[in-house]
Parts: structure tokens; C-alpha cells; sequence
């Protein structure tokens, strides 16, 4: 009795202290205890994901990939083989397991080290989320004590999807979900069993045991998974077989992207820094929905970069990225006598052709080449006599036919290319590195572009991009020419000049003189001659033929007409900076340089009635939790509203005159209260020039009877729409190309140019291999041949999607018909003569004489017509 005295005695003192230990240990950590209630409503570091406006992932920015999910969203498999290896009694114990305690304590007793640490699933989540991963004591404390906090704070179901969510996986796969989708590229609901295990045993060690980086070791891992769920009864032995032999399926995956976009999806990136700093920008789970439409922004992409190969083939191949065996193409010709290849020189090509790749090198050599947009890589493996046999990136073997090759004549300079080649031989050689590209189905033979371009696209009513591309990669450069290149704008200044003119006493019938300026400068000891392009002088013409035609010398007369002052006083209405404007005559010849996107701004004050917008891209931002923490309030051009506002005030005013109380219906109102966007042009001329610059594509005259006339931007008649206006545009040296055109609900410009200052576009000589379909342009390059051809081409997508019908006729205009020739009134009927819109009130006054002739609106005091 004594001895179970003590023995119960003693038991009750230990149990005592060890009590008091506890509460003591308890009481001292505590202040350094974190408060577990955060995890309520803790938000995971999850990455910024970029969407178009119709839902389509863009891009994805953020140092974490992860995924958070559910308790509900696990897949059952998943979560027994967590539970299987991380903590089997995890529904039973209450924080901390006394049995794993005891188990770890009989290791290191009986081994003298700590192999087992007794953690549970929730001790896990409490140091994830609180503490760091030293292996010292006071941690291990402090871990049991928030562990037990945990369990009273939350459910089971609660602290697993917590510790599935948390721990990185490696590869910077945050959390389980995101796990699946960088090894697997799928949603975890979609993986196999053998994968779902695999991803369970991560959990121990991310870096040793991954799939990719060490795949042997990853499946010993998950043949250890397995057994202990067959063990535990989670799955039968035939799954069990199954995974167990399964193959490592794992690759890297990158973010799942569903459209491309990687100008747009930059400039939000940057914009999100400037408005949240970085590490809220990058961490915070934010979704940024983009006004940029999927569609019309794949057209543009591909637009622009058919446009620019098309340029580069047209001005000659020059030759192979890199040679890895054997003479390179240039190398033969150069072996090659005059005329056909002899054999003497064919014996030469072979003795010195060097040892062929292995296919397996050739393969692995491709796979390292980078990606430039739709570009295939390849490496030339024999030559024909028209065709060639290449294996492309991936290890595909295909036969490149004549017709994909026979484009490619020596790129000589920007102005000359060489001979057409007759065989394949000429063109490429065995070992060369090369470039394909897929044409509807047709593979060709390619190079990477040399001169660069841009697309904006955005609607005139309120700003909004649609489209936006800042070159024909953006893994060959990141520089957004969109919107950062400032080039020359050339003739697409001139509709601003009209404008001006058209606002200081000119109308559309004006005959301003076309002839040659000469002006001397005394200081500089030469004389300012600008000039036609092309040289082409017609005298007397009218304003809005000299608009669609792009005369040259007209714009001049015109700023000298009304003052350089005037005019750059003028220009800054449509959002031109006032510094970037000449303070000289040259400014009538588009030597202000601004970005396509400025330009697309100021045309969209025509195609909207006179509203100058602002250019968005974001239309709202959306928090983790899904709710709205930015919207777009952008300003309107709306004629209606502005309507609705005049109405309110005539209603006011009468009723204030007859003393009655005002009710105003609320439609009306709705429309007056909208945020409407500064008037800065007059309906009125907003509607001339748009006018005008339909004759850009449709031009005028009778061809029947030898007066017919095309406006530079006739190439846009394919679409047979009456309703589109436009602005061809080329600077000196055509070093850059433009086409500015618009109709009622989508404006859209496209600039080609170097980036380098230094390079021209050049001319383009015929190639004899071509047929008229293959080589539509030959001769100078220009606004209407090297820029037009791209807008043409993203029109064709985008135009059926957005508004075109004809401008609406504002109050205040009038038409009239006038003699073609003279711009005076006309009664005849026929081909002489045109009706012309007028602003009231300018309409001529005076019919045409019987000899068709009438004097100039004004001349140059020194010079004559001629």
C-alpha cells in the first residue's frame, strides 16, 4: 500500500509540474504568441491576372504562382494522400498528437536522434503562417501552442485547405492547385492518381523530390504515397499497380494564356505599380479587366506581322540566321561560274561540306532557339533543285517547295535587291538555320522582319483601346512603339491643317494653287523646296481633292495663308503637344514627330463630332474576393447628350420667362448628366474633313471621260463602304509610313518605320518569280503601299464589330453643286460637276462662266499659276 501510495503520489507531482511547466511556458510565450485570428481571413500572396475585355487571360504578373482553393475543390484522392503521409490521425487528435509525441520521443531515446518531429497537419500550418523553420526548441514550443489555438479557432476542413494552399511546391508553384498546373498544365480535378500522389509527396521536401528537377527521386517519393494509402485502405490494389508503374508525365507549364498581348498587358503592369507599388501590384490576388477586345486584338497582331514579312520579301532574303554545316547558300553562288552550275564546282560544294548534324543534335540545337511571334525554326538538312528538305523545331521533317522559296532574291540595300533565283540551290544550302512561317496552310521560307511597326486601335466615343501592338515581338524587343516611338507623321498632319483652314474662311471648293514653292533663306544660303510626292503639279485645285491626293505644296500655301502662328495656336485642340509643333512652314509637312497613339486620339476627334478623349485601358479592377475597386469613368464624345444638355437649357430658361415649374424627363436628364468630353472642333468641320478624307479612298472625277483622280488611299476601296475616311502619310526619305483611318465607331492607325532614324524604307524593284497577286507593290514605299495594306487587313475583322454607318449631317451644313474645275456653282447635270458640302453661309456665290474659268481664292504675291 505504501509503495502504490507513493507511486500514485509521485505520478500526481509530475503530472503537477509538468502542468505548471506547461502553464508557465504558456503564460511566458504568450506575448510572442501571433493571434491565430488572422487566418480567418488571411489572403495568400496570389499573382495579378490580366483579361481582355471579353474574359480571355492575357498575362499573369506576380513572383507566386498560386491557385487558392476550397476545402470543397480537393479531389478526395489528394486529400488521403496528404493525410496518408503528412498526419494519418489528423480527425483525431485536438493540435497536437500524443501518440506521434510519444513515437518521436521512443526515436530519440532508443536512436539518439530526432528523426520524427510529431508534427501535425495544423503544428504545420501554425509555423507556415507564423514561424520560421528553425529547428530549435522555443519554436517547437510556440508551434504546439498556436497549433492548439488553431484547432478551437477553426474546423479540420478550415485548417487543411489552409496548409493545401500555402507551402511552395517548388518551380514557384504556391499551393497545390498551382502545383497542378506547373508540372501538369492541368486543374487538379483533372489529374491522375499517380500525379495527385506525386504532388502529396512535395509536401516534404519541394526541391529534392520535384518532378522535374529530380525525377527518379520524385517517383520513389510517390511509391512511398501510394503504399501508405493502400495501407491505410484509401485505394484498392489495382490502383495502387497502376500508379505505382505509371511514367513521369511532368514538363514546365507556363500560365495557361489565352490571347496574346504582351504590349497591353506591360502597360497595365506598369500602370498597376504606379497606382498599388509593387509588392501589392504583384501579390495581391488583383484581376485587371482590359478594354482591349480578343479578337480585334489577335487581328491586329497578325496583321501586323503578315504586313512586315510581306515588306521583307519584297525587298530580298538575306540569307540564313547561322550556318552549322557545310558552304552557306551565298558560298555556292559564289563557286558557281556564269551560267548553270557545272559539275567541277558541284564536286567542290560536296568535298568541303563538312559532317552533317546527328538528327538528335539538330533537334536539341532547335528547341534552344528563342521565339519570335509565329517564327518556326529550322535547319536546312539537303537542297533540291526547286525544293529543299528542313527539319523544324520539334523534329518534324517537311519539303519546302519552290513556291515557298522563290520569293527570295538577294537583299542587296533598301533600294536594290538582286537577280531572281532559278534554283533552290541559290537560296539555301545544306546546314543552314533558318526561319519558316505557316500561310494558310502553306509553309514558307522566312527571316525575321527588319524595319519594325505599331497598331492602335480604340474607339473614338470614349477612348477605349482596342488593340494595341508595339512591334512584331515582344521577345525581340519590349519597346512599346505605340506608345513610346515619336516618328515624323508626314501627310496625316495635313486633316489638322484642313481643319484649321476650314475654321479661317476656306472651304472644301476652294482652288488653292498647286505649283512648285521656291523660298530662300538668307541665313542658311539655300532655298527651302518642298515638293509633291510624286512630282506631280495640276495647277488650280480644289481643297478637298488636294486633301485626298496629298498635296504637298497646297498644305504649305495653306499655313502661309493663315500664318504659322495660326496654325500651331491651332493644332494643340486636337491633344498635340504645342512644343513638338515647328514654328515654321515645314510644320505643313508633318515634321512633328508624335506616337500612334497620340494620333489615334487626335484623329478620333473627326470620327466623333468634335470630341477630344482620353485613351484608357483598364476598365476595372477587381480585388481577391472578386469585388470591384476600380471602374472606368472615362469621358464621352456624345452628341446626344450635348443635345440634352441644350434642350435642358432652353427648358430652364422658359420656364424661368414664364414662371412654371420645370420637369424634366428623365432620359433627358440621364443623357445631360453623362461625363461628357471637352468639344473641341465644330460639328461642322468635324464632319467636312471626314468628308474630305472619304476621297482619300474613293478619290473623284470620271474615269469614262479622262478626269477620274484616286485619293492616296484607294487601296481601302476593297471593302466597298462608303463610310470610311482616311489619311495616307510619309515623311522625307520615307523613313516612316503611316495610315491613319477611321470610321464611325473605331479608329485605327498603323505606323511602319526603322527604329533606327538612319534607315529608309526604300523602293522595291519587279521580282520575276512573282505573279501580280504575290508582289501587289513595286516602286517606292509609302504610307498607301507599306502601311494601308496592314489597317486593310485588320479591318476586315474588326469592322463587322463595331459601328459604320455614314457620320450624321449636323445642323448648319448645306450642300451645293459646283463645277469640278472651278469650285464656283454649277447647274449643269454631268460629269462636270459635284455636289459639295459647305458650312452655311460659304457656300460660292457666283455660277461658273461659259469658258469654265474663275481666279484663284488667293496666289503668293512673287508668284504666278505657273
Amino acid at each position: 500500500m505504501k509503495f502504490l501510495k507513493f507511486f500514485f503520489v509521485s505520478i500526481f507531482t509530475v503530472g503537477f509540474i509538468g502542468f505548471c511547466a506547461v502553464l508557465g511556458l504558456y503564460f511566458y510565450v504568450k506575448p510572442e504568441l501571433p493571434s491565430v485570428e488572422t487566418l480567418r481571413d488571411v489572403e495568400f500572396q496570389t499573382p495579378m491576372q490580366v483579361y481582355s475585355a471579353d474574359g480571355k487571360l492575357i498575362s499573369q504578373f506576380g513572383e507566386h504562382r498560386r491557385i487558392p482553393v476550397t476545402f470543397e475543390e480537393l479531389p478526395q484522392d489528394l486529400i488521403d494522400a496528404v493525410l496518408a503521409t503528412e498526419d494519418a490521425r489528423f480527425y483525431d487528435h485536438f493540435g497536437v498528437d500524443p501518440i506521434g509525441v510519444m513515437r518521436a520521443v521512443r526515436v530519440l531515446i532508443t536512436t539518439g536522434s530526432a528523426r520524427e518531429g510529431a508534427s501535425t497537419i495544423t503544428m504545420q500550418v501554425a509555423r507556415n503562417f507564423f514561424l520560421s523553420r528553425d529547428k530549435v526548441l522555443m519554436r517547437k514550443i510556440k508551434e504546439t501552442f498556436i497549433a492548439l489555438h488553431i484547432e478551437r479557432l477553426l474546423s479540420k476542413q478550415e485548417i487543411l485547405a489552409l496548409y493545401m494552399n500555402k507551402p511552395g511546391l517548388g518551380h514557384r508553384a504556391f499551393g497545390v492547385a498551382a502545383a497542378a498546373e506547373v508540372y501538369y498544365g492541368r486543374k487538379l480535378d483533372e489529374l491522375t492518381l499517380a500525379e495527385l500522389a506525386t504532388i502529396a509527396g512535395l509536401f516534404q521536401a519541394p526541391s529534392a523530390l520535384n518532378p522535374i528537377s529530380n525525377p527518379e527521386r520524385s517517383v520513389q517519393r510517390r511509391r512511398i504515397v501510394l503504399g501508405r494509402m493502400l495501407a491505410m485502405e484509401y485505394i484498392t490494389e489495382a490502383e495502387y499497380e497502376q500508379a505505382y508503374n505509371a511514367p513521369v508525365t511532368a514538363r514546365y507549364h507556363v500560365p495557361e494564356v489565352e490571347m496574346s498581348a504582351p504590349y497591353i498587358a506591360e502597360m497595365v503592369r506598369t500602370e498597376m505599380i504606379d497606382r498599388y507599388g509593387e509588392d501589392t501590384a504583384y501579390n495581391s490576388g488583383m484581376k485587371v479587366y482590359t478594354t482591349v477586345h480578343s479578337e480585334m486584338q489577335a487581328a491586329a497582331e497578325a496583321s501586323l506581322r503578315a504586313n512586315l514579312h510581306e515588306y521583307d520579301e519584297r525587298h530580298g532574303y538575306r540569307g540564313a540566321v547561322s550556318k552549322l554545316w557545310g558552304y552557306s547558300a551565298q558560298q555556292v553562288r559564289a563557286l558557281r561560274p556564269v551560267g548553270p552550275i557545272t559539275e567541277t564546282a558541284l564536286a567542290v560544294i560536296r568535298e568541303n561540306n563538312g559532317q552533317r548534324w546527328s538528327n538528335e543534335d539538330i533537334v536539341e540545337h532547335l528547341d534552344r532557339q528563342p521565339r519570335f511571334g509565329r517564327l518556326i525554326a529550322a535547319v536546312v538538312l539537303s537542297v533540291g533543285e526547286q525544293d529543299a528538305e528542313v527539319m523544324m523545331r520539334g523534329g518534324e521533317i517537311i519539303t519546302l517547295p519552290w513556291e515557298a522559296m522563290s520569293w527570295a532574291r538577294p537583299y542587296l540595300d533598301h533600294d536594290d535587291q538582286g537577280p531572281a533565283p532559278s534554283t533552290a540551290g541559290e537560296i539555301l544550302a545544306s546546314g543552314d538555320q533558318i526561319w519558316l512561317r505557316e500561310v494558310e496552310g502553306t509553309t514558307y521560307l522566312a527571316q525575321l522582319p527588319g524595319p519594325s511597326s505599331a497598331i492602335v486601335s480604340l474607339k473614338p466615343q470614349d477612348g477605349a483601346l482596342q488593340a494595341v501592338v508595339g512591334g512584331y515581338s515582344f521577345n525581340v524587343s519590349q519597346y512599346n512603339r505605340a506608345t513610346q516611338a515619336q516618328r515624323q507623321v508626314g501627310s496625316t498632319i495635313k486633316p489638322f491643317i484642313y481643319a484649321t483652314a476650314l475654321d479661317h474662311g476656306f472651304t472644301l471648293s476652294t482652288l488653292v494653287n498647286d505649283a512648285p514653292i521656291t523660298q530662300w533663306n538668307p541665313g542658311a544660303g539655300s532655298a527651302w523646296r518642298p515638293r509633291n510626292s510624286p512630282e506631280v503639279y495640276d495647277g488650280p485645285i480644289r481643297l478637298r481633292e488636294a486633301l485626298a491626293r496629298s498635296k504637298n505644296v497646297v498644305s504649305v500655301r495653306l499655313v502661309r495663308a493663315m500664318g504659322v502662328e495660326t496654325v500651331r495656336g491651332y493644332l494643340p485642340r486636337f491633344g498635340f503637344n504645342p512644343n513638338d509643333l515647328a514654328p515654321n512652314e515645314t510644320i505643313a509637312l508633318g515634321s512633328a514627330s508624335f506616337t500612334p497613339l497620340a494620333m489615334s486620339r487626335a484623329f478620333s476627334v473627326f470620327a466623333n463630332g468634335g470630341f477630344l478623349v482620353e485613351p484608357y485601358f483598364i476598365d476595372r479592377i477587381e480585388n481577391s474576393n472578386g469585388e470591384t475597386i476600380f471602374e472606368a469613368e472615362p469621358v464621352v464624345a456624345c452628341l446626344a447628350c450635348e443635345d440634352a444638355r441644350e434642350t435642358i437649357l432652353e427648358m430652364e430658361a422658359t420656364a424661368a420667362e414664364e414662371g412654371t415649374e420645370l420637369e424634366i424627363p428623365a432620359e433627358l436628364q440621364e443623357l445631360a448628366d453623362q461625363n461628357l468630353a471637352p468639344r473641341v472642333l465644330s460639328r461642322q468641320t468635324a464632319y467636312l474633313v471626314s468628308n474630305a478624307m472619304e476621297s482619300s479612298i474613293w478619290g473623284g472625277g470620271s474615269w469614262a471621260h479622262d478626269t477620274g483622280w484616286n485619293g492616296t488611299a484607294w487601296r481601302a476601296q476593297v471593302f466597298r463602304n462608303r463610310d470610311m475616311s482616311g489619311k495616307t502619310g510619309t515623311t522625307n526619305d520615307v523613313k516612316d509610313a503611316w495610315f491613319s483611318g477611321f470610321v464611325r465607331g473605331l479608329v485605327s492607325v498603323v505606323w511602319v518605320g526603322f527604329d533606327s532614324l538612319d534607315e529608309e524604307l526604300g523602293r522595291v524593284t519587279l521580282n520575276s518569280n512573282l505573279d501580280r497577286d504575290r508582289q501587289p507593290i513595286v516602286g517606292s514605299e509609302s504610307g498607301g503601299t507599306t502601311a494601308l495594306p496592314a489597317w486593310v487587313r485588320y479591318m476586315e475583322t474588326a469592322l463587322p464589330m463595331v459601328e459604320s454607318g455614314p457620320h450624321p449631317l449636323p445642323d448648319g451644313i448645306v450642300s451645293a453643286r459646283i463645277d469640278e474645275e472651278t469650285g464656283q456653282l454649277s447647274t449643269r447635270n454631268d460629269y462636270t460637276s459635284m455636289f459639295e458640302y459647305f458650312k452655311e453661309g460659304t457656300a460660292p456665290s457666283e455660277f461658273v462662266e461659259g469658258d469654265n474659268s474663275a481666279p484663284l481664292i488667293f496666289e503668293d504675291e512673287d508668284e504666278g499659276l505657273f
